[in-house]
């Protein structure tokens, strides 16, 4: 076997963007996050570290700072998702639609900003047993009693956990907004369309920054920039009572900023200020209760277990801290009190978020090797299991804030085990390579990276020799989007001579070249020119180049695939997302694609939505070819077709599965018939979410291989060898250590030295040394592209993580408000 070489570079722009604001959808199944640059995520919640996945992004207007997000409760058993609401500083609502993935204005403005929206609780729920799972319905799990240990009487955290549903009765909920003129602004959220206004309280001094709901949703407690929290009785909307909180704390009048409320079953109100104080309170009252104060900034956000029993502070200190309702007994009385447990310290930068959601989707089936016999080893296995903790039904707690990133903890075991870090590349730059030399360059491959509103493209030297780094280059050409709008997707065909892109209004196109100083093609200067796209082209979600670069096909956001001849510029195919042949009208009610594949001889053209569907076409025939369900209810992560095969498509689930598909006989290939369902559990285990595959050139029996890579590691997976196959070929692997040792893999140190120690010693049998079919190999920066340049040959784009920090602004005491 030809020695492997890793050539690696590092020279990629990437600042992704600060995490504003989460909510939780009503089943507690999916989590939304919207960013600084007006981009929103909706997350997959798994247990523990496995199964995480950005099922989808909406891009939004950056220049609307959003300041809160609620997700309201779907108004009945066929809709599919609740509305997903923002406000921003501008003073108005926004509404993400899931579905079409838009974002609509649905309020213009109140004339000031919108500091925090409140929703109304769910009291009158009916239960339903049907939760949704990936977004569609599934099967919940019971909830599991808490397991971590304390010093201090514990109150039993899973003796009262209410079960979530999906569906109520006709009533509306209400919506509180908190605004900076000092009042708050109550509205009726209907099915659709606008908000419906009701009615403002009275106007105070000061800017509302906090609000919150009784738990029966007769108060509202609102908290402002006076350090004054107020409570509202929602009937007669007069001020009950005024709580002055810096008395309770440290701090008080204008400097006192009231940033988060929550108001708990047990009638308790906990805010939480600009002093680091968190203050627990009689909400019947208004007295205080206890006072903590153990943040060393502001605290920006709160978050309660779903039993009200546990409570989560976070803020500008990048602390997430607990605390406790627990029991104290004394000769006259037994009294419960809030107590402070511990901190866990994830995040680098400001906090500006918390939410809490519940994992619901399916358990894998036990496998027999599940049910194995535990076998000692001197190493551990793996180094990313969490099983310990990833039980489904179990809360999980997710930050996020300044440094981009999303963290999960146990809220049961908060203290007894590591966070995990949902999103290692948090938007990381999109990368295309071409699949064969650049016939313009004559030098090298072309690389093609999206960034926010520009396209960079950089040509990759061939150098031969040992495994090194690739040679820093300076982009070679920058190509903005028209008016610096936000770049969805993005594509370069396979010669290298096009590149085409679209933002929210219009997919463009372009031809590239490289042109010496006296007009030849050749080493020189890149030109662009622009081509005409047909009219009536809707912006694209997902694009891609047929094989022969002859056509360039667009996922549009009508839900349809169009396919244009680039030489006549003219739409050739137009396909329509049917389940059913013939059936016409199933387009409208289909997710839009996200992500499309091509078969290398041109034939076959296979799409995914964002919740693991698939289509296949044939675009010889123009006419869709197969429907596919999602499997085991998981999202689609990574895909294509195998080199040196036509009807072969490999694609990779948020579940951490594989599968080999047969597209042409419209059935699972031999190898996933027999082996997707019993993979190992090293590879179950994959450390991240699977963001992409790297077939080698030469796809054959003696070459069936591909790479399945995330951020955090990559994956060697053989279709020639069983899964469970231990390779004894001594060249194969003393040439595949070397050079993932050589690339500076994140492997153990003790390991590492084992294998220099025996590759140093003569008398070690060379012949005795195994590799495991799907062993992985951890990275030791953050990856963001993996692919083979040629069949000895692999390229690998990453960067280094603190090198990405540095390009963040200081944490800590950052001024909040003041527009």
């Amino acid at each position: 076997m030809e020695k492997l070489q890793m050539r690696r570079c590092s020279s990629v722009d990437w600042k992704p963007s600060a995490v504003l604001a989460l909510a939780t959808s009503f089943d507690g199944s999916q989590v939304a996050a919207v960013r600084e640059d007006g981009t929103l995520e909706i997350w997959l919640v798994a247990p523990g570290s496995v199964g995480w996945h950005c099922q989808l992004t909406i891009p939004g207007d950056p220049g609307s700072r959003v300041s809160s997000l609620v997700w309201c409760r779907p108004t009945s058993k066929k809709e599919r998702f609740g509305r997903l609401l923002s406000s921003s500083l501008d003073g108005s609502v926004l509404e993400w639609d899931i579905s079409s993935l838009k974002q609509k204005k649905i309020l213009d403005s109140v004339a000031v900003s919108i500091w925090q929206m409140a929703l109304e609780p769910n009291d009158n729920v009916k239960s339903n047993t049907e939760p949704f799972a990936n977004g569609h319905v599934s099967t919940k799990a019971d909830v599991d009693s808490e397991s971590e240990s304390s010093t201090i009487g514990d109150v039993d955290d899973g003796s009262d956990h209410e079960t979530s549903s999906t569906y109520v009765g006709a009533t509306y909920q209400r919506l509180a907004m908190a605004c900076e003129d000092g009042s708050i602004r109550l509205y009726n959220v209907p099915d659709a369309d606008a908000l419906n206004y009701l009615r403002s309280f009275p106007r105070v001094s000061g800017k509302m920054l906090s609000v919150t709901w009784s738990h029966d949703a007769k108060f509202i407690f609102s908290g402002s920039s006076d350090g004054l929290i107020r409570c509202w009785d929602v009937r007669s909307f007069h001020e009950k009572y005024r709580i002055t909180a810096g008395l309770g704390g440290v701090g008080s009048g204008p400097d006192l900023c009231i940033w988060s409320l929550i108001s708990l079953r047990c009638g308790t109100l906990v805010s939480g200020d600009s002093t680091g104080s968190i203050q627990f309170w009689d909400s019947r009252h208004g007295t205080l209760l206890e006072s903590q104060r153990h943040h060393k900034g502001d605290v920006l956000a709160l978050a309660t277990a779903p039993n009200h029993r546990r409570v989560f502070s976070a803020g500008s200190d990048g602390q997430v801290i607990l605390y406790k309702l627990s029991k104290e007994e004394s000769a006259q009385a037994e009294t419960s009190k809030w107590v402070y447990v511990g901190y866990v310290r994830a995040h680098t930068h400001d906090i500006r978020a918390l939410t809490v959601a519940v994992p619901i989707c399916r358990e894998d089936a036990s496998t027999d090797e599940g049910k194995a016999t535990k076998v000692r080893k001197k190493d551990k296995p793996i180094e990313y299991s969490y099983h310990k903790w990833a039980h489904l039904g179990v809360p999980m707690l997710i930050s996020s804030g300044d440094d981009a990133k999303l963290f999960a903890y146990s809220a049961m075991e908060f203290t007894n085990f590591a966070p995990h870090d949902i999103c290692p590349a948090p938007q990381r730059p999109l990368v295309n390579l071409t699949k064969q030399r650049s016939t313009s360059d004559g030098d090298g491959q072309i690389m093609l990276i999206q960034q926010y509103n520009r396209l960079d493209i950089k040509v990759l030297e061939n150098v031969a020799g040992n495994v090194k780094r690739t040679r820093n280059q300076p982009t070679h050409l920058q190509l903005k989007s028209e008016g610096l709008r936000r770049i969805v997707c993005s594509a370069i065909s396979a010669d290298g001579t096009h590149v085409a892109y679209s933002h929210n209004v219009r997919p463009c196109l372009f031809e590239l070249r490289c042109q010496s100083e006296d007009g030849h093609n050749n080493k020189g200067v890149w030109l662009l020119k622009k081509l005409k796209l047909p009219k009536g082209l809707p912006s694209a979600y997902c694009m891609i180049f047929s094989v022969d670069s002859s056509s360039l096909i667009i996922s549009g956001r009508d839900r349809k695939i169009y396919v244009v001849d680039i030489r006549k510029s003219e739409i050739i195919g137009t396909f329509d997302l049917q389940r059913k042949a013939d059936d016409m009208y199933s387009t409208v009610s289909e997710s839009p694609v996200t992500k499309m594949f091509t078969s290398n001889d041109g034939q076959w053209l296979a799409a995914a939505n964002c919740f693991g569907d698939i289509y296949v076409f044939n675009l010889e025939t123009q006419r869709q070819h197969w429907y596919m369900h999602r499997m085991n209810e998981a999202s689609i992560t990574a895909g294509g077709f195998v080199p040196g095969t036509s009807n072969v498509l490999v694609v990779t689930t948020s579940g951490n599965e594989v599968y080999v598909l047969d597209v042409e006989a419209k059935q699972l290939g031999e190898w996933s018939r027999r082996h997707t369902h019993h993979l190992p559990r090293r590879f179950r285990e994959f450390p991240g979410e699977v963001i992409g595959l790297a077939f080698p050139p030469r796809f054959s029996h003696a070459h069936s291989s591909v790479i399945v890579y995330s951020s955090r590691a990559m994956c060697f997976i053989d279709f020639s060898m069983p899964i469970d196959a231990v390779v004894q070929d001594k060249d194969k692997i003393t040439n595949l250590e070397l050079s993932l040792d050589k690339f500076g893999t994140n492997k153990p140190a003790k390991l590492n030295l084992e294998r220099k120690r025996r590759r140093k010693n003569i008398n070690i049998d060379e012949g005795s040394r195994q590799c495991k079919n799907f062993d992985f190999y951890a990275f030791e920066h953050p990856v963001l592209f993996v692919n083979h340049l040629s069949e000895g040959s692999l390229f690998i784009l990453d960067k280094k993580w603190m090198d990405v920090v540095k390009t963040f602004d200081a944490p800590v005491h950052k001024h909040v408000y003041g527009t």
